[in-house]
């Protein structure tokens, strides 16, 4: 048996608040089987009714839970290489199409939880858009990102104590390879598994704060 692979157009669903005038723009990639309503909710909540534009990106691989809701998932180790092509390329341009109808306002920061986190450093790292923050919840740094380190803006981590998947261990690892970039990162550790728990979320909205003021 020959496998083969065909390049192919799809649409990609992406969800948009920005108001008029906004001060910052942040951009939020969902976990896996869940969808883009769901992770603009939560970056509503970090704007905390903040002039902050959000945008949430879908992720191309919808199907459906038990329950018939639609979700979402980035990608999986099935031609991986090649679904890491198609996401770039994706969020790019979403990027594009976001900047040309309602603008882009810096400071731009991305949000990524779980298997969206990966995207998140894709993003800053592959979309050649300027960004000065990034928000990684519950997943570690990919490894077609790390050798370009030195490129990422400021990061905040975040990690749950009960998370079983995300450790201390992993979070470590990933403060050693983003700090021996050069990297400024902040490690916040909360109560809780693996969530976008309140505390994170205040947290978050403190560093975005902080990106406003820099």
């Amino acid at each position: 048996m020959d496998t083969r692979t065909i390049p192919t157009g799809t649409h990609g669903r992406y969800l948009v608040e920005i108001p008029e005038p906004s001060r910052a723009t942040l951009i939020g990639f969902h976990g896996y089987q869940e969808n883009a309503a769901i992770n603009l909710d939560v970056l509503k909540q970090i704007a905390a009714d903040r002039p902050i534009g959000v945008v949430s990106i879908q992720g191309l691989h919808r199907f459906y839970t038990r329950a018939n809701d639609v979700i979402a998932s980035w990608m999986t180790k099935e031609d991986r290489e090649l679904a890491i092509a198609d996401n770039i390329t994706y969020v790019s341009k979403v990027l594009a199409a976001i900047a040309d109808e309602y603008g882009i306002t810096r400071p731009l920061i991305y949000a990524g939880f779980s298997q969206g986190v990966a995207m998140a450093y894709r993003a800053a790292a592959f979309a050649q858009r300027p960004c000065d923050g990034l928000i990684a919840l519950a997943a570690d740094v990919p490894p077609d990102v790390a050798p370009l380190a030195t490129s990422l803006p400021r990061v905040l981590i975040g990690r749950g104590t009960e998370d079983e998947w995300y450790t201390a261990e992993k979070a470590a690892k990933d403060r050693g390879v983003l700090e021996q970039a050069g990297v400024t990162v902040v490690e916040h550790v909360f109560e809780g598994g693996h969530v976008f728990a309140p505390a994170f979320i205040a947290k978050c909205s403190a560093f975005v704060d902080e990106l406003l003021l820099s």
